[in-house]
C-alpha cells in the first residue's frame, strides 16, 4: 500500500512533506502490528519518558520513546481503538484516491495518465522497488500527464460537438415534416390581380404569335436567298469582298435579311454596294465591292486629319445618310469602323446588319441597338426615335476625327449609357484649336432633343459642308495610311 501511495504523495505534496508522512504512517502500522494496547499506547504518550536502562531493554525502550516524538502521530480520542484509527486512515486514503479511479473507469485516457505515475518507481537489481529522484522524473511525468488530460478534454468537446450537431439534424428533419405535413391553402387571387394576371397572359400570346410570325417571314427570305444564291458567284471574275455568315440563330437570319435587303434594294455611290451571294456548307457568303482603303478608324489612328479632310469625309457620309433617309432606313450603327474608304477618295457606309426599315404603320423605333458610345439619348433611353439617331452618331463620328476617340471612351459601355442619358451635350475638350464652323457642324449635329437636331438633308447645307473640298483630294491621305499599314504588316 505504502508503494502505491508513495507516487501519489509526491505529486500532491512534494517531495519533503510527502516522505515525512509516509515515514510517520509506517511507525504507526509497526504499533498496531505489534498489539500494543491502546489504553497503554495514550498513558505512554501522556507520562513522562522512563530512565534508561543499559542492556538491550534500555535501547529499545528508547526507541519506543523516539517514534513517539514526530507531532505528525495521530492520537487517538478516548474511547476509540487503534483499529479504528487505522479504519479511517484508510477511509481518508480511499476517498483521495476515488476520483482518479473512477475517472479511470469512464474515461481510458486516465488509465494512462496512471501508468504514466506508476513509471516514476524503478525497479533495483534484488528485486525490490525504490522510490525514483522525483526531483529528475517528476516534471516530465506531469507534462505527459497535462498532455493526456488536454486530450480527453480534446475527446470530450468533440463528442459533444458531435451531439449537438445530431440534435439540430434532428430538429431540422421534424421542421421539415412538418412542414411536409401542413397542407397548403390556395385561395383565389383579388380581382385587381386576377385582372392583371389576364391581362399577362394576354400580351403573351400576342408576343408568341408574333415571334412566329417573324420566324416565317425570315424563312421565307431565307428560302428565296438560297434559291437565288449562285453556287459560283460571276462575281468572283474581278476583285471584291466577301463576307461570311453563319446562318443558325433567329437572330442571325434577321441580321442577315436586313443587310442582304438595304444592300440589294438600295444602291448609291456612297453605300457600299451588294454584289451577289451563295451557299458554302452552313454559311452564306455575301459578295460586295472591295474598298482598298481600310476603314475610317484605321485613318484616325495612323494619321492627323485637318479640317479639309473633316469637311470633305462628312459631306460623302451625310450624302448617304441622306440617300437611307429617303428611303426611310434607319442605319443605327454609324461609327468610324464602318465608314470604308478607297485609295481613290471614295467613302461609303457599310455594314447594314443592324438597319431598320419605316413603314407608314411603324415610322418609329424603340429597340436598343447599336455600339455604345455612338448611341443617341433617345436610344439609351428606349424612347421612340427616327432616322436622326444617325446624325447623332456621326456627330460622334466627327469628335472622333478631331480628338482620335468618342467621349467616355475610357468609361464601360454600362457607365458610358448612365452618362448619355444624364449627362448634357458632349463638347470638345481643346475648342479654340478648330474653327467656329466646324464647332457649330458639330453642336448641329449633338442637339440633345430629336425635333432641334438637324437632319442629314440640312446638313449637307451647312457651310462647313459646303466648302469641303471634292473626294479626290482625300486619296494621298488615303493612300499613305494604306502604305503604312501594309508595312507594319510586314
Amino acid at each position: 500500500m505504502i508503494e502505491r501511495l508513495a507516487p501519489v504523495l509526491f505529486a500532491a505534496y512534494g517531495v519533503t512533506y510527502g516522505a515525512y508522512f509516509i515515514t510517520n504512517f509506517a511507525r504507526h502500522l509497526r504499533r498496531v502490528f505489534r498489539g500494543a494496547d491502546p489504553e497503554v499506547t495514550e498513558a505512554r504518550a501522556v507520562s513522562p519518558p522512563a530512565p534508561a536502562a543499559p542492556g538491550e531493554e534500555a535501547k529499545e525502550e528508547q526507541t519506543e520513546v523516539d517514534d513517539r516524538q514526530p507531532p505528525s502521530v495521530i492520537t487517538p480520542e478516548p474511547g476509540y481503538s487503534e483499529a479504528v484509527l487505522l479504519e479511517r486512515e484508510q477511509e481518508q486514503i480511499a476517498s483521495a484516491e476515488m476520483p482518479w479511479q473512477t475517472q479511470g473507469e469512464l474515461f481510458p485516457a486516465r488509465e494512462q495518465e496512471e501508468q504514466l505515475r506508476q513509471q516514476v518507481e524503478e525497479p533495483q537489481e534484488n528485486g525490490q522497488k525504490m522510490k525514483a529522484e522525483p526531483q529528475a522524473e517528476l516534471p516530465e511525468a506531469q507534462n505527459a500527464i497535462m498532455a493526456v488530460k488536454r486530450r480527453n478534454k480534446e475527446d470530450m468537446g468533440r463528442i459533444q460537438e458531435e451531439n449537438l450537431h445530431q440534435q439540430r439534424g434532428d430538429q431540422q428533419n421534424q421542421v421539415r415534416e412538418r412542414v411536409a405535413a401542413t397542407p397548403v391553402i390556395r385561395r383565389p387571387l383579388p380581382p385587381c390581380l386576377q385582372n392583371i394576371k389576364e391581362y399577362l397572359q394576354a400580351e403573351l400570346q400576342k408576343t408568341d404569335a408574333r415571334i412566329r410570325a417573324l420566324e416565317k417571314r425570315l424563312e421565307e427570305d431565307m428560302k428565296i436567298i438560297r434559291e437565288k444564291a449562285n453556287p459560283l458567284p460571276q462575281a468572283l471574275q474581278k476583285q471584291v469582298a466577301i463576307k461570311k455568315i453563319n446562318l443558325q440563330g433567329l437572330k442571325r437570319k434577321q441580321v442577315t435579311v436586313n443587310e442582304i435587303k438595304v444592300m440589294k434594294c438600295y444602291r448609291s455611290p456612297n453605300v457600299v454596294n451588294y454584289l451577289d451571294s451563295y451557299l458554302l456548307g452552313e454559311e452564306l457568303c455575301l459578295v460586295m465591292e472591295y474598298m482598298d482603303g481600310g476603314t475610317l478608324r484605321d485613318v484616325i489612328n495612323e494619321s492627323n486629319i485637318f479640317e479639309g479632310h473633316i469637311a470633305a469625309i462628312s459631306r460623302e457620309c451625310l450624302q448617304g445618310l441622306y440617300f437611307l433617309h429617303s428611303n426611310d432606313v434607319i442605319h443605327r450603327d454609324v461609327k468610324s469602323r464602318n465608314i470604308l474608304l478607297r485609295t481613290d477618295g471614295s467613302v461609303k457606309l457599310a455594314d447594314f446588319g443592324l438597319s431598320a426599315q419605316l413603314t407608314p404603320e411603324q415610322s418609329r423605333r424603340c429597340s436598343v441597338v447599336g455600339t455604345t458610345w455612338w448611341m443617341a439619348p433617345e436610344v439609351v433611353t428606349g424612347q421612340p426615335y427616327g432616322p436622326k439617331v444617325d446624325v447623332w452618331s456621326f456627330g460622334i463620328v466627327g469628335i472622333e476625327m478631331v480628338e482620335q476617340e468618342p467621349p467616355y471612351w475610357s468609361e464601360s459601355s454600362g457607365t458610358a449609357k448612365l452618362m448619355i442619358a444624364i449627362k448634357r451635350t458632349p463638347r470638345l475638350r481643346q475648342p479654340n484649336r478648330f474653327s467656329p464652323c466646324l464647332r457649330h457642324f458639330l453642336g448641329c449635329c449633338l442637339q440633345r432633343d430629336e425635333e432641334q437636331r438637324w437632319s442629314a438633308k440640312e446638313l449637307l447645307q451647312h457651310p462647313f459642308v459646303t466648302s469641303a473640298k471634292p473626294a479626290y483630294t482625300l486619296a494621298p491621305l488615303i493612300s499613305s495610311v494604306k502604305r503604312r499599314i501594309d508595312m507594319q504588316k510586314l
